[in-house]
């Protein structure tokens, strides 16, 4: 890795860590609503790429992921079951509701995988 690009992921690390902190700083509870998404999902976007396609081999695809998948996952990594700094300190602090629309919004979004249905 270039120290530019090194240095570029640590800042969008810090800001995604620091907009988080504000979160639970105010003491409300953040709705899982489709606001909250967007929102949230522009804070993804800095690894996952917009609508949780990535570019990059770095970064897991998260668009048309199996939406229990991706609920199992944030919620280990919030509960520390699953171990990565950057997405414990982004989830950390969310509702299981709030896990579960972001699961919900990214497994609905069109993907270049190839996810078969189950019937």
């Amino acid at each position: 890795m270039t120290h530019a690009f090194t240095r570029g992921l640590i800042l969008m690390v810090l800001c995604g860590l620091a907009s988080v902190a504000l979160a639970a700083e105010s003491g409300e509870d953040k709705p899982a609503g489709s606001d909250w998404v967007s929102q949230a999902a522009q804070t993804c976007a800095s690894c996952h790429g917009k609508k949780g396609v990535s570019q990059t081999e770095n970064f897991p695809i998260l668009a048309g992921q199996y939406q229990d998948y991706l609920l199992h996952s944030l919620k280990a990594y919030r509960d520390g079951e699953r171990k990565n700094a950057i997405m414990s300190g982004q989830v950390q602090g969310m509702s299981d509701d709030q896990l579960k629309a972001l699961a919900r919004y990214y497994s609905r979004q069109e993907s270049p995988l190839y996810t078969p249905t189950i019937e």
